[in-house]
């Protein structure tokens, strides 16, 4: 599995925004504010910057530099004899519970925030909104994520497989869809759904800084940080950051250049 691990994770890339997309334009839970021909080209620019960077940067990704922890026998589930099985699922968690705090971090920390924002700036939601991220925010995130890898030495395969959950649940929580309440209900007792995420991009501050999960639901919900909805409901909500309402956030030009623009945390 490891030696595919690029195919792999294209294929469930291409996979999963090929169903949201599809599902989007049978089951859209709101109007589009604006075309997707005025959004996508800009979300699929800055996937290309971002993939550019972290290869030109990290030519060993997370997994790779899994397998180096392993082989030096470094970090936690490499030093102790635990099961296979229990290392994967306990590192996935661990894994998970990382990218829930650096969620909480990169709000809190002006700087960081900076950075962030560029994916609070999207005018609408929709599955691409899941893979825009500042070429600088990955970065941090990459290094953070083999700090991590390098205190627990999780299993390279349980880090393959958090990061395919990763990128396809970031897309799935994105998604413009329309879940029926009841489904709703039950998936977000385990999975941040589409509902549940949209919230955190309210342009309403403490809608804003909350529901930070990615994966797991109970994140937020243990640390105090969950709002079942928006308070203008999902219709009627607005999607963005106050000092960020024009539609130029979209272009790829203003989207690397809005960390160094002024705007309030």
């Amino acid at each position: 599995m490891l030696a595919y691990e690029p195919f792999i994770r294209l294929g469930v890339f291409a996979g999963v925004l090929a169903l949201m997309a599809a599902l989007e334009a049978l089951l859209p839970r709101r109007a589009r504010r604006l075309d997707r021909l005025v959004r996508w080209p800009g979300n699929f620019a800055i996937v290309l910057i971002d993939t550019f960077a972290v290869r030109l940067l990290f030519p060993v990704a997370a997994v790779g530099f899994a397998l180096l922890m392993a082989e030096r026998q470094t970090g936690l589930f490499n030093q102790i004899e635990i099961h296979a099985g229990l290392a994967a699922i306990a590192s996935m968690l661990l894994l998970d519970l990382t990218i829930y705090a650096q969620h909480i971090v990169f709000h809190r920390i002006p700087f960081l925030w900076r950075f962030h924002r560029m994916h609070h700036t999207d005018l609408d939601l929709d599955v691409t909104s899941g893979t825009r991220f500042h070429p600088v925010e990955i970065l941090f995130s990459l290094l953070i994520k083999f700090a991590v890898i390098a205190l627990i030495g999780p299993p390279a395969v349980a880090v393959l497989l958090f990061e395919v959950l990763l990128n396809a649940g970031a897309m799935f929580n994105h998604a413009n869809l329309r879940i029926p309440p009841a489904m709703d209900s039950i998936l977000r007792s385990l999975i941040v759904t589409p509902d549940m995420h949209r919230v955190h991009h309210s342009v309403a501050p403490a809608e804003t800084n909350a529901n930070f999960g990615f994966n797991l639901s109970c994140w937020d919900r243990i640390f105090g940080t969950y709002i079942a909805q928006p308070e203008a409901g999902h219709d009627r909500m607005i999607i963005g950051l106050p000092d960020f309402q024009d539609q130029k956030v979209q272009r790829i030009d203003d989207m690397l250049v809005q960390p160094w623009k002024n705007n309030r945390p």
